[in-house]
This record gives C-alpha cells, structure tokens and sequence, in this order.
C-alpha cells in the first residue's frame, strides 16, 4: 500500500471496533475463568467448614464418651470401695459374735476367781482377765464398742432389762447391774447389754439445753 494512500475510515473504524469486541470477550472469558475459580474456592471453603464441624463434633462426642467412661469408673470404683467396707464390717461382725460366747465365759471365770479366797486361783483369775482384756483391745480397735453402763439411764435400743431393783436413792430407770456386757458396732447393736434397772426412784432430771442459758 502507497504511504500516501488514505486509510479507509470505515475499515478503522471496524477495525477499532474488532479490537474493542476481542478485548470484551477476552475480559468476559477472564472474568468467567475468575468466577469459576472464585465459585471453586468457596466450594473448597465450604467443604472445609464441613470439615472441621465435623471434627468439632467428633471431638466433642469423643469428650463426651471420655467423661461418661471416667465418671462410671469413679462411681465404680467408690462402689467396689464402699462393698469392701461393707463386707469387711459384716466379717468383722460376724467374728465378734462367734466369740461373744468365750468372752463371757472368761468374764464368769474371771467373776468367780475373784470369789475364791485362794491364792493361786485368784493368780488365774488374773491370768484370764489379761487375757479377756486383750480380746476386748483388740475388737475396740475394730470399732466395736462394749455396752456396760452401771449408773446411767436405761436405752431401751441398747440393753435389755431382765429384772427390777428397788432403789428409793438412784434415778429411777437407770441401769442398776449389767448382768451381761453388750457389743455394739458402727452405730449397730450386735447385742444389747442385759441389766437390772431401779425403780422407786426420782425421775431423772432432763438433760440441760446447751444452745442458750436460763434466765
């Protein structure tokens, strides 16, 4: 084409108007490409959220589950604690009922040695009151605790009463002899002293009210 050759203006034109479309359908086709990666990501995103939901809620089942495990060991574990006290205490009564029979016996031997004006028996009898002692020791450690309350106010729940003495000095109702020691353990009665109690008496006076003083 000759330099001096006009250009047409029609032909720039068209040609500007091509260039223009191109660069149109180039920034459509960028944009698409954009929105589709945009579009990916927030799937990608979306499915991550997911994701950690999950692991978040399995976590916490899981923390759950772990809770649940160790509370029911614990419970277990003071369940199988209380049984062993329980079945310990109940051996342990047992046994001091088997030998309640042989402590009073030593008590009577004990009881008549001391009746006996003659040297070598009351040496027995001294003999079978070491030994007594060390018997009740022993089941005092346990826990058990003997019933002998001469003097004090007859407990229906704790002694029974065999006999009446008349006593016009002593409270009436009171223990007046224990004619059989009694063993209680952990709060429970194994068996309930026998005395005699006084009547004729005066009542006793009510116990004095520790929380406030008389006017």
């Amino acid at each position: 084409m000759d330099q001096n050759e006009e250009l047409d203006p029609e032909m720039v034109e068209a040609a500007i108007r091509a260039g223009e479309q191109a660069a149109k359908d180039d920034l459509a086709k960028d944009a698409d490409k954009m929105r589709a990666e945009r579009d990916e990501l927030q799937r990608q995103l979306a499915d991550a959220q997911d994701e950690v939901q999950k692991a978040q809620t399995e976590a916490a089942d899981a923390a759950a589950r772990v809770a649940r495990l160790q509370a029911d060991w614990d419970n277990y574990r003071k369940r199988t604690a209380a049984e062993r006290v329980a079945e310990r205490a109940r051996a342990t009564e047992k046994l001091v009922e088997s030998l309640l029979p042989a402590i009073d016996d030593l008590e009577r031997a004990v009881e008549h040695a001391q009746g006996i004006d003659d040297a070598q028996v009351k040496e027995l009898g001294a003999g079978i009151a070491n030994v007594h002692a060390k018997i009740v020791g022993v089941l005092e450690r346990e826990g058990v605790e003997v019933i002998d309350r001469p003097g004090e106010a007859f407990d229906p729940l704790r002694e029974q009463a065999v006999g009446q003495v008349q006593d016009a000095e002593a409270y009436d109702d009171s223990v007046a002899q224990v004619l059989r020691r009694g063993y209680a353990m952990g709060g429970k009665v194994i068996r309930p002293a026998m005395v005699s109690v006084t009547v004729g008496g005066p009542k006793r006076p009510a116990p004095a009210d520790d929380g406030g003083e008389t006017a």
